[in-house]
C-alpha cells in the first residue's frame, strides 16, 4: 500500500485539515541558526522552582499511578480558592475539572456540545485551535471577522448574533484574544450572555490571558464571564497553567462547567487521556497558592515589552497595529503583504526573525504578522531592529 492509499483510507477531516501556520513557521525556523523565535505563545522564563519542586517531590515519592479523572481533590480545591480570591465570591470545587492542557479543555467542550454538522460561532482573527478540532469531528466553525476601525479591533455584536442559525450550539469568545489582544468590556460580555440565554445556546469562553490585562494599574484581570454568570449558567470556560505560571510544557489546564455535567466530562476525560498525572497536578497546586508575585512580575514585563514593541513598530513604514489591551501578542499589518505564510518564511531566511503568519488566524488575518512579546527584552529589541532593516530593503 503506497502513501496515497494510506491517505485515502483515513477520514476526509484528518486528511484535509490544513497545517497550523504557527507550527509550520516554527518547524522551518528551528533548523536555522541564529533565528530569534517570536512565533510561539510563551515566555522565555522556565517554570519557577517552587512549582517544579512540588511536582518533583511528588514524582520521587512515587505518586505515579492512575488518579482522579476529574483532577486530584487538592487541585480542584486550590482552583476554587484561586477564583474566590480574584472574583470575591465563593466557588465550589465541583465546577472545576483538570485537563491535559487547555487544549483538552477546548476539545472536551466541543465533544460535549457539537455533533456532526453542528456549528460554533468564532470571531476572527482567532487561534486556529478552535476551528481545527471542530472540523476534525465533522462540526462547522462559523467565522465572523472583526473590524479594524480607527486603529482599533472591534467586534460587531449585531453581525455576531446574525450568524446564529438552527445548528448553532455555542458562541466561542476568547478575551483577551489571541492574536489581536482585543478584550471584551463588561457590557459586551453581558450582551453575549443575554443572547445565548435567549437562543438557548452555550457560551464557550477562553479566558487564558485574563491576567495579562493592561487596564488601570490596580486591575489584576480582564472583565470575565464569571463577573456576570452564576455557576450553573450555560457557560463552559477553558483555562490553562501554561501562560500565567510559565508551564507551557507541563500540559495541564482546567475546564470550568456546571457541576451537573460532571459525569459527562469525567467520561470524556477517561476516554481521551484517563486523567492528568498526579505529580504534575501537585506543581499546579503550588502555582495557584504561591504564584501571585510571579504573575505580577510577568505582567509587568509584558506591559513594558509591549510598549517598547509599539514604539519600535511605529517607526517602521507600512506597519499598522493597535496597542493591545490584553494578552501578550502584537498583531500588525504590513501594507502590500498578500501572502503572510510565504513572507514569514522569507523573514526567517533573510532577517533571522520568527513571526507567525496572520493567515493562520482565519478571516481578517491575512496581511498581518503576529509576534509574542513575553520574551527576553534584549532579544525582542534585536529582532525588531532586524525586521525593520529587512522591511526597508524588501518588497513584500
Amino acid at each position: 500500500m503506497d502513501m496515497n492509499q494510506h491517505l485515502a483510507a483515513i477520514t476526509p477531516q484528518a486528511r484535509n485539515e490544513p497545517d497550523s501556520g504557527i507550527v509550520k513557521a516554527a518547524m522551518y525556523g528551528f533548523a536555522k541558526p541564529d533565528v530569534i523565535p517570536l512565533w510561539a505563545g510563551e515566555g522565555n522564563v522556565p517554570t519557577p522552582e517552587p512549582f517544579a519542586r512540588a511536582a518533583s517531590e511528588s514524582l520521587l515519592k512515587g505518586e505515579t499511578f492512575y488518579t482522579w479523572q476529574r483532577g486530584i481533590p487538592e487541585l480542584r480545591d486550590a482552583l476554587a480558592r484561586y477564583h474566590t480570591r480574584h472574583f470575591g465570591r465563593d466557588f465550589s470545587h465541583e465546577n472545576f475539572f483538570v485537563t491535559s492542557g487547555g487544549m483538552q479543555a477546548i476539545q472536551t467542550m466541543i465533544q460535549m456540545v457539537a455533533g456532526e454538522g453542528d456549528e460554533i460561532i468564532i470571531p476572527t482573527p482567532a487561534w486556529p485551535n478552535y476551528a481545527g478540532p471542530l472540523r476534525l469531528q465533522g462540526s462547522r466553525p462559523v467565522e465572523v471577522p472583526m473590524d479594524f476601525v480607527n486603529g482599533r479591533w472591534r467586534l460587531d455584536l449585531d453581525r455576531l448574533f446574525a450568524a446564529i442559525g438552527p445548528r448553532t450550539r455555542a458562541i466561542c469568545l476568547n478575551s483577551p484574544s489571541n492574536p489581536v489582544g482585543w478584550t471584551a468590556t463588561r457590557d459586551e460580555l453581558i450582551a453575549v450572555r443575554d443572547q445565548c440565554r435567549k437562543r438557548g445556546i452555550w457560551i464557550f469562553g477562553d479566558e487564558v490571558y485574563s491576567r495579562f490585562y493592561y487596564g488601570a494599574r490596580s486591575e489584576t484581570r480582564a472583565p470575565s464571564f464569571l463577573d456576570i454568570c452564576d455557576d450553573e449558567e450555560m457557560l463552559l470556560l477553558a483555562n490553562t497553567f501554561s501562560k500565567n505560571w510559565a508551564m507551557t510544557g507541563w500540559r495541564v489546564g482546567w475546564l470550568q462547567a456546571p457541576k451537573t455535567l460532571g459525569a459527562a466530562i469525567e467520561r470524556i476525560i477517561q476516554y481521551n487521556t484517563s486523567g492528568t498525572p498526579a505529580f504534575l497536578q501537585r506543581g499546579c497546586v503550588a502555582a495557584l497558592d504561591h504564584g501571585e508575585d510571579f504573575i505580577a512580575s510577568q505582567v509587568a514585563k509584558a506591559r513594558a515589552n509591549r510598549d517598547m514593541t509599539a514604539n519600535l513598530l511605529a517607526a517602521m513604514p507600512r506597519v499598522r497595529f493597535e496597542i493591545p489591551p490584553g494578552a501578550f501578542y502584537m498583531f500588525f499589518a504590513v501594507d502590500g503583504m498578500t501572502d503572510s505564510t510565504a513572507t514569514t518564511l522569507r523573514i526567517i531566511d533573510e532577517a533571522g526573525v520568527g513571526f507567525a503568519p496572520g493567515a493562520t488566524f482565519g478571516p481578517g488575518g491575512e496581511g498581518h504578522l503576529r509576534m509574542c512579546y513575553l520574551r527576553d527584552t534584549v532579544k525582542i529589541e534585536e529582532a525588531l531592529h532586524r525586521f525593520g532593516r529587512w522591511l526597508k530593503a524588501a518588497r513584500t
